[in-house]
């Protein structure tokens, strides 16, 4: 089968560069283009109106100065909330951004994106699915581009939008199941997301005989790491991109 021609980085910054700046910002990923990431994992999911928004939680107590559900909130109110000073005061009246904004920002650093479709508990991934997909496809090129998921019926309807020419697809897994295969054929997936930790060798070993890009979540010592690039791992996703870049540069 044929995916993009991605060039998938030894480094991935982790919602931004989230060490550096509040995490899943506009802020966040100008840290992380300022850093030298040239690719960033972000969250998307919807407001309780449909639009759609760069946020992990499904609620904004841990990342804004408010409190209530995604679920229940509209775009204004969304944009009352300060998204920023909860980690920094620098960062003081920074917003929840949108979709929209934030892959105008990616297009205009010309950074990739592994977008996680975010289906927390009580949530639609269909919905989320035919909201939000329709404009990464429009807006980003495919070699700028991975869809990940936890949600085995979000990225089944995300493959039923285009093809693998057209779209690359990550499956997600804490502890990698036996079934890791049948859930990427399933949907002719282009990369295997494991939980560092917790990734086999034997399992890196399988997937890279079948071919699967491997992105390893959420790496932030990369010492403790090292080893496991002789894996065969295709890129680490880490709140830390500068750190390891300082690290990688003098390990060779």
């Amino acid at each position: 089968m044929t995916h993009p021609a991605i060039q998938v980085p030894a480094l991935i910054a982790h919602r931004g560069y989230s060490a550096a700046a509040p995490e899943n910002t506009l802020a966040a990923v100008r840290a992380a283009h300022q850093a030298g990431a040239t690719w960033v994992e972000l969250d998307v999911q919807l407001l309780g109106d449909g639009t759609p928004v760069i946020w992990h939680d499904s609620d904004v107590a841990r990342c804004s100065n408010g409190r209530g559900g995604l679920a229940s909130m509209d775009w204004a109110k969304a944009q009352a909330l300060d998204a920023g000073s909860w980690f920094d005061d620098r960062f003081a009246g920074e917003k929840m951004p949108s979709l929209a904004q934030m892959l105008a920002l990616l297009n205009e650093l010309k950074m990739g994106v592994n977008m996680e479709i975010k289906v927390n508990k009580g949530r639609d991934p269909i919905a989320l699915v035919e909201r939000t997909l329709p404009e990464m496809l429009d807006t980003l090129p495919p070699e700028r581009l991975i869809i990940s998921s936890f949600n085995a019926s979000a990225l089944t309807h995300c493959r039923q939008f285009a093809s693998t020419e057209r779209l690359a697809l990550g499956v997600l897994f804490g502890s990698v199941p036996r079934s890791w295969r049948e859930q990427c054929e399933a949907i002719e997936a282009f990369s295997v997301h494991p939980h560092w930790p917790r990734l086999k060798r034997a399992q890196a070993d399988a997937m890279q005989r079948d071919g699967y890009q491997i992105l390893c979540y959420t790496a932030n010592d990369p010492s403790a790491f090292h080893s496991r690039w002789a894996w065969g791992i295709g890129s680490v996703i880490t709140d830390e991109p500068a750190v390891f870049k300082r690290f990688l540069d003098s390990h060779g």
